[in-house]
């Protein structure tokens, strides 16, 4: 089904063919390196040289969990108006899932900064960020970037990244996303699917094949061969958002006629190009995925990379299902999580179904699921069935082609466009239930669960065809394969006068007399102070688990309502992983602060040193330890919530993602990996001259490490920073950095 070549590969005459068995010169080696598509859409945004790539973006976009904070800090470094086309959505705080007014009040002040700066936003309710994008932005060979880790628009033949808010506040200062160059992998597709699986089940098994080794990390998928022609876009648009939960940086596929039918239909086919990789194209490494073997998928709690097909799950689904509960027990702190209780007779129930979002929301995906439901229907106990299609325009469609009647008459429930089901704002499944989603994401305390209060719930993964199988058969899990339904949809059919008729237009119509419009919840960044000659640095928290997602870092779902309020939303950082964590790093803030007021560290932080002499110029901070941080969302909250409390640096073995690594440095916290042991809650660790070796483009620094009383070295890494990254953390954020420019 998936199989991977670890070592370069040649794509020539529609095949993949091993570096080993080509036998090309290097001359000729180093031509086809250039013969990818994303060698080619990279030189045309790249203003720096061929390795160390310094981007500008054709457009950016935001939705209602970062923008505020994006254009806050933008504004606060000198903006005056959008230089490039940015688009504000609204899909992720939809619902205020906390009282009051603050979610409306941040839609008001987006309204107001989309006038003032010129550029275009997107009602709530109307779309996803992503399937907006994709149906008014999207073009062939162009580069997007958006503060969303899903921010994938490789099968239009948008080269797109997802990052945390400071990247996008860069293209808006006109300065430029730094990164070295990217290995490519290629994707080489070939085969058909059969009847009952769909994108979701490719991408399942693309996750499961290249997520814990790392095959994929920060590098650029690029899809080719003859399988591409096989699939439908929406099929293509399904498996490539998913690709984000392979860790990598970002996709890029090769477009043809259906690209611009796709284009064409949406009123911009003009926008259309046809994109082939140069032949030969070298490639680092190959997946290659032969659609015809793909199987219905399900990835188990709780990691979308747990998968299997749903064939092997159901032949002996206990043993697979007691690994998932003891994980949730783990979690949850008791033995009260159950999911072996779900095998009833042999048969596997699941409590709740939903279809939604970015990568479930399409039109195709709602449209056979409501072919399996038509006639049928979802039953009267506990399981329930919720279809959010992804923008107005599909759900108009789906209405027009009857597809929303027979989800209704189903027992369906058929609502707006809204990501919170992917992120716990919306349809958290009870207590000890099983969700089953084709959504993007079911990571341990995302979808709204909250153990420390005694809840929590799983969620597993599966394709829209599949959940409505399931839904056919009364919540008993069930795998579409097989499943005789109608699998020839109706055409779709793309209204825009949904969005001429409700999305504001602004882009490139600034209104400079236009007022921002704050509600009482939206507050300025808190001052960040610029590294010190020495630094001081307390273990406030010490996390153990192998990967430590954003999510785990500053939870999702009601709480980031508060968003626009730094502090405010502090208050939740780690509460889900290490509710002691937050006083504790108020406590090291509040020792810094009487240092700046009285010259000294507080007696009681000097005894704990013993024979450390603090020389002058030294700062105090504190420091997040863990494993491997940082997968899963882009939100930059995950790493200003620690900086706003006093944060000044992470240390791990590695960085999940280059998006959080990145998020710590916009935020003037040092990104440090260590090799050296285990750190413990309550140790120090003093740094002499670090601003000095940073300045320098030092990567390694020795620290003195105080814990259980005793002291010794240990070697500090920071990896490779650019010159401005190096700047940013001397200056304390980018907020710093970039005042200092205008000065």
């Amino acid at each position: 089904m998936v199989k991977l070549i670890r070592k370069g590969v040649y794509y020539m005459d529609g095949r993949i063919v091993k570096e080993s068995q080509a036998f090309f010169t290097s001359d000729k080696k180093e031509q086809a390196v250039r013969n990818t598509l994303s060698y080619a859409i990279l030189k045309a945004h790249n203003v720096g040289d061929e390795e160390n790539l310094r981007l500008k973006f054709d457009a950016i976009a935001s939705h209602d969990i970062t923008y505020v904070g994006i254009v806050q800090t933008a504004k606060a470094s000198g903006l005056t108006q959008f230089p490039i086309p940015y688009t504000l959505t609204n899909c992720h705080n939809s619902l205020c899932a906390v009282g009051g007014t603050i979610n409306e009040d941040d839609h008001v002040f987006g309204l107001s900064a989309a006038k003032k700066y010129g550029g275009d936003y997107v009602p709530a309710h109307l779309a996803v960020i992503h399937q907006y994008m994709r149906e008014c932005a999207a073009k062939c060979g162009a580069m997007i970037l958006g503060s969303d880790s899903h921010t994938r628009y490789g099968a239009l033949g948008t080269l797109a990244v997802g990052e945390g808010g400071p990247e996008l506040v860069k293209q808006l200062l006109k300065q430029t996303y730094d990164i070295r160059r990217p290995e490519i992998v290629a994707v080489y597709l070939k085969g058909k699917l059969r009847r009952g699986v769909g994108p979701q089940d490719v991408a399942l098994a693309l996750v499961k094949a290249t997520f814990a080794s790392g095959f994929v990390k920060n590098k650029i998928l690029e899809f080719v061969g003859p399988g591409i022609a096989n699939l439908t876009m929406d099929q293509r648009i399904g498996i490539d958002v998913m690709t984000t939960e392979t860790t990598c940086l970002s996709s890029i596929w090769e477009t043809d006629e259906k690209t611009r039918e796709y284009l064409k239909e949406h009123g911009r086919e003009e926008d259309y190009r046809e994109l082939k990789a140069a032949q030969p194209a070298y490639y680092d490494a190959a997946v290659t995925i032969d659609l015809s073997r793909v199987e219905p998928m399900i990835a188990l709690p709780f990691h979308p990379s747990n998968a299997y097909t749903i064939r092997e799950f159901l032949a002996d689904p206990l043993p697979l299902l007691k690994k998932a509960e003891e994980q949730g027990r783990a979690i949850r702190g008791d033995d009260s999580f159950t999911l072996t209780d779900k095998v009833v007779d042999g048969k596997v129930y699941v409590t709740q179904g939903i279809i939604a979002g970015c990568a479930g929301g399409g039109y195709e995906n709602i449209a056979e699921a409501a072919e399996i439901l038509r006639g049928k229907s979802v039953g009267t106990g506990e399981f329930s069935l919720s279809v959010y299609p992804a923008s107005q325009p599909v759900y108009k469609a789906l209405v027009d082609a009857g597809y929303v009647s027979a989800l209704m008459e189903s027992g369906a429930v058929v609502k707006t466009a809204f990501c919170g089901p992917c992120f716990g704002a919306g349809d958290v499944p009870a207590n000890n239930g099983l969700s089953v989603r084709h959504t993007t994401r079911n990571f341990e305390n995302r979808e709204g669960s909250k153990p420390a209060q005694g809840q929590l719930a799983a969620v597993a993964l599966m394709d829209a065809r599949s959940i409505a199988a399931t839904a056919a058969n009364g919540g008993v899990l069930t795998s579409a394969l097989d499943y005789e339904y109608n699998r020839r949809v109706k055409k779709y059919k793309y209204d825009g006068n949904i969005y001429k008729n409700r999305v504001y237009h602004g882009i490139g119509k600034p209104d400079r007399s236009a007022e921002l419009v704050y509600g009482p919840n939206i507050a300025d960044w808190p001052e960040q102070i610029a590294l010190g000659r020495h630094l001081l640095i307390k273990v406030v928290s010490a996390l153990t688990d192998p990967v430590t997602t954003t999510d785990e870092l500053i939870p999702s779902g009601e709480t980031s309502s508060y968003r626009s309020n730094p502090m405010k939303l502090a208050e939740f950082a780690l509460s889900r992983k290490d509710p002691g964590y937050v006083e504790r790093a108020k406590a090291v803030a509040a020792d810094e602060a009487e240092r700046r007021a009285n010259g000294s560290l507080p007696e009681g932080v000097l005894s704990e040193l013993g024979a450390l002499r603090i020389e002058e110029g030294t700062i105090y901070g504190s420091a997040v330890v863990s494993v491997k941080p940082g997968d899963g969302s882009a939100r930059e909250q995950a790493a200003s919530c620690q900086r706003v409390l006093g944060g000044v640096a992470n240390i791990c073995r590695e960085y999940a993602t280059k998006r959080y690594r990145s998020n710590l440095i916009n935020w003037g916290m040092l990104p440090f990996t260590c090799a050296q042991g285990a750190f413990h809650v309550g140790d120090y660790l003093y740094i002499r001259n670090i601003a000095e070796g940073i300045a320098a483009g030092e990567e390694r620094f020795v620290a003195t490490l105080i814990s259980g009383g005793k002291a010794r070295d240990v070697v500090l890494e920071t990896g490779t920073l650019t010159p401005q990254e190096r700047k940013i953390l001397l200056a304390g954020c980018l907020i710093n950095y970039n005042k200092e420019l205008s000065r």
